[in-house]
């Protein structure tokens, strides 16, 4: 039973309170405070409604998935070889500057993953 306090005399100017239960006030029925991750779900809700997902899209973006992974796994495999070479010849600037590339060619990749997904998502693809 939830308990709520009211004020026993509106008119009077001194502040006496009492407890009253939801039975004598039907309109807090089914009324509770929202925690903060509930609103902010709400308000997520209302900017950018969910959308499902069909079992065509959903395929897609899983095959997506296992081609750019495949492509960053090629990526570092044939980088890490030169990384290894160039650090067991004393040549620790070239190792610094093929791993920056690599750096890039993930995020080039993973960004071009991102856009491809997005493209499925909205049916474009």
């Amino acid at each position: 039973m939830e308990l709520f306090l009211i004020r026993v005399n509106p008119r009077n100017p001194r502040f006496k309170f009492r407890f009253a239960s939801c039975a004598r006030f039907p309109s807090c029925y089914n009324t509770r405070m929202k925690s903060a991750y509930e609103l902010a779900m709400e308000r997520l809700q209302k900017q950018a409604p969910t959308t499902k997902l069909t079992t065509k899209q959903k395929n897609a973006l899983a095959e997506l998935d296992s081609q750019y992974a495949a492509k960053v796994a090629q990526r570092e495999i044939a980088l890490k070889g030169e990384i290894m070479q160039a650090q067991s010849i004393g040549k620790d600037e070239e190792a610094d500057q093929l791993r920056a590339q690599l750096n890039y060619d993930r995020a080039k990749l993973q960004a071009e993953l991102e856009e491809k997904k997005e493209r499925v998502r909205k049916g474009e693809a």
